[in-house]
């Protein structure tokens, strides 16, 4: 019976062993695995601290560009100013060229009577020139 226990003993002595050494095998792996994701962490800071630092000077640009942009704003609203102006001008002369076409449309039909009548007064004195001429010629003949 004690040969059964020392056999017990010695038995779970090696397993205890065997437990140990794949214990360490596996502490090993673990302590591999985080040396690699310490070594990545430190990577992705670094690129972090390259993004942050660029972002930060992305910023600063575009800050500048919105400032320049802002400034050149107001100094195109002058120039809309003017050309609305210009378009509220140009509206006026419109209106009074529609006016002043107007005026002579609606005198042209007034006056287009006497036009004609005068017209016609105006080849008549013409026919009589005309004729008295014609008269003078044949009798100078």
């Amino acid at each position: 019976m004690i040969i059964i226990l020392y056999l017990a003993v010695a038995l779970i002595a090696v397993a205890f062993a065997v437990l140990v050494y794949f214990l360490s095998q596996t502490l090993r792996a673990a302590q591999k695995t985080l040396e690699d994701v310490a070594s990545t962490l430190e990577d992705v800071q670094e690129q972090v601290k390259g993004l942050s630092e660029e972002t930060t000077e992305l910023l600063h640009r575009t800050n500048v560009l919105a400032s320049d942009v802002q400034r050149k704003s107001k100094s195109l609203n002058s120039v809309f100013d003017a050309v609305e102006g210009f378009g509220e001008s140009l509206g006026t002369i419109n209106d009074s060229v529609k006016r002043v076409t107007a005026s002579i449309e609606n005198q042209g039909m007034e006056h287009s009577g006497k036009v004609a009548q005068t017209m016609q007064w105006g080849k008549a004195v013409i026919d009589l020139f005309q004729r008295w001429q014609n008269a003078r010629k044949s009798k100078q003949v």
